[in-house]
């Protein structure tokens, strides 16, 4: 008998209720509507047969299937709910009364995070690095944290002032992405961050990432044996690695911040949410052939259903308060269900009903949109801001960027085969010399610079820009560095990043800024 399929469960300031899944997207019986807003916590368990929920007088657990109420708890303060792995036990969080069952002595441990999956556990642990000591995480098997070989694995390094650590499904390795708050070189606002792996089996390396800037999101595969980066200054690439950290699949560059591999992990999306505009690349990451390319805006929630073939997307409260609601999708683009909630109602959390592995089987793959009653949004395209000076000419072609296109559809030569690591830090360190030079000759831009005088002049080594008098020198520095910062601005607006308004008025005074240097070194 085939499975149901999943319901969809809506928290916000209309109630808490549950809504059948696709094709139907009406409301469900299985659990009566409950309005009000003290809903603050549901979670169900992980086969999906067990939904539990607080509504701040009591937590109620009830059987999904047979739709029992079957138990009744008189815990008004319970703020997070968790079901074990058996559905045995129900886990509520209010003020700690726990007994120790086991106890990692370990100092300074500032992060730990466990593995899923059955036994054995496994957790690993971070220390940052004190007094010139390195950073490190350490794998352990529960209860094994005793004596000075108890480690599975162990990676140190440096330049790690916080870590995000990854495990995989079966629980055999560890992404770690090691972060600095600020990033010495200049290069980046948001620090400095670098990927790491490590295995139970005591390998580790370092992900050697092409492209520099910031490591968005890494996600790993369902099956543990891959994983995928998305990394780098915008437009940013996205990159499939192998457990030997080696690139497998280079997707090229694109306004994307996210990945989200499908259930069976045989279609991956890449997305640009939160400060981008919501563009979707879906991908069969078997045959490496673009699927869709939907566009979902101002979204702040996605996640897969466990049928792998449908895609949820939301816009929550308190992230975005206006234009609240959720849209279901398939994963060739069409939206096959929309509710907006009402102007005056949020939305705040949304959700699909967890089934376990194997109950829905993966499909063929189809490339063809399906049919749907939803009409889908055309996307509003945002033209790139253009300073006032330069708004009544033609517009010119002129890229920012230079966008790379995926791995297969590159053109073609003798020699494209995948880099290896020494290869690929090389690349980089080029790269970085590259961008440090084109940051030097834009200090010197030609639009600024004095007309050099004839050859017959006797001329001095000192630069023109230097009058003699310092205040006038100081003047023409700072001008020099705003222009050089409104540079920066017009390159993440052409990017689709929304600036802020003070971003806006600066670039506003370029004109301006640009008249009072010519002044000034004329003067000179």
């Amino acid at each position: 008998m085939a499975p149901s399929t999943p319901l969809l469960t809506v928290r916000g300031s209309e109630g808490l209720y549950m809504v059948n899944g696709p094709p139907h997207f009406t409301e469900s019986t299985v659990f009566p509507r409950e309005s009000g807003k003290n809903c603050k916590v549901y979670t169900f368990s992980k086969d999906g047969t067990l939904f539990a929920w607080g509504n701040g007088e009591k937590v109620n657990i009830i059987n999904v299937t047979n739709e029992g109420l079957l138990h009744s708890f008189d815990l008004p303060k319970a703020v997070c709910l968790e079901f074990s792995p058996k559905n045995t036990v129900l886990a509520m969080w209010q003020p700690y009364t726990n007994t120790i069952a086991n106890k990692l002595h370990l100092q300074k441990i500032n992060d730990f995070v466990l593995s899923p999956g059955p036994q054995p556990y496994k957790v690993a642990v971070y220390v940052p690095g004190s007094k010139g000591a390195p950073s490190f995480v350490r794998l352990y098997q529960y209860p094994n944290f005793a004596g000075p070989h108890a480690a599975l694995a162990n990676k140190s390094f440096f330049k790690a002032d916080k870590v995000t650590m990854l495990w995989n499904k079966k629980a055999t390795a560890v992404l770690v992405i090691a972060s600095t708050d600020v990033d010495k070189t200049g290069a980046s606002y948001y620090g400095e961050q670098t990927l790491h792996y490590i295995a139970t089996n005591g390998e580790s390396a370092v992900v050697q990432l092409p492209k520099n800037g910031p490591i968005y999101d890494v996600v790993w595969n369902s099956s543990s044996t891959e994983f995928c980066a998305v990394y780098g200054f915008m437009p940013a690439k996205a990159t499939i690695f192998n457990l030997k950290c080696d690139p497998v699949f280079d997707f090229g560059t694109g306004p994307r911040n996210a990945a989200y591999y499908s259930p069976h992990g045989h279609i991956l999306v890449l997305a640009g949410f939160g400060n981008l505009r919501g563009q979707m690349e879906v991908w069969d990451v078997k045959n490496y052939k673009l699927i869709s390319k939907p566009v979902a805006s101002d979204s702040t929630y996605f996640a897969w259903c466990p049928d792998g073939e449908h895609i949820l997307t939301a816009t929550c409260a308190p992230r975005l308060r206006v234009n609240n609601g959720y849209k279901i999708w398939h994963y060739t683009g069409a939206i096959l269900h929309k509710y907006d909630v009402p102007s005056n109602a949020e939305l705040w959390q949304v959700s699909w009903q967890p089934f376990l592995d194997g109950i829905f089987p993966a499909k063929t793959i189809t490339y063809q949109a399906v049919p749907s009653e939803v009409p889908n949004e055309e996307p509003k395209v945002a033209t790139a801001y253009r300073p006032p000076a330069l708004r009544n000419k033609p517009v010119t072609n002129s890229k920012l960027h230079e966008e790379e296109p995926p791995q297969n559809m590159k053109p073609q030569s003798g020699n494209d085969k995948p880099l290896s690591k020494t290869a690929l830090k090389n690349q980089r360190k080029h790269e970085a010399k590259k961008a440090a030079k084109q940051e030097a000759r834009s200090d010197k831009s030609p639009d600024l610079a004095p007309t050099p005088a004839p050859q017959s002049t006797p001329r001095s080594t000192i630069s023109q820009s230097m009058s003699g008098d310092p205040e006038i020198d100081k003047k023409i520095k700072n001008l020099k560095k705003k222009l050089k910062a409104i540079e920066q601005l017009k390159e993440q607006a052409a990017t689709g990043k929304q600036l802020e308004k003070n971003q806006l008025e600066k670039i506003q005074k370029e004109t301006a800024l640009l008249q009072e240097l010519e002044d000034l070194e004329l003067g000179i």
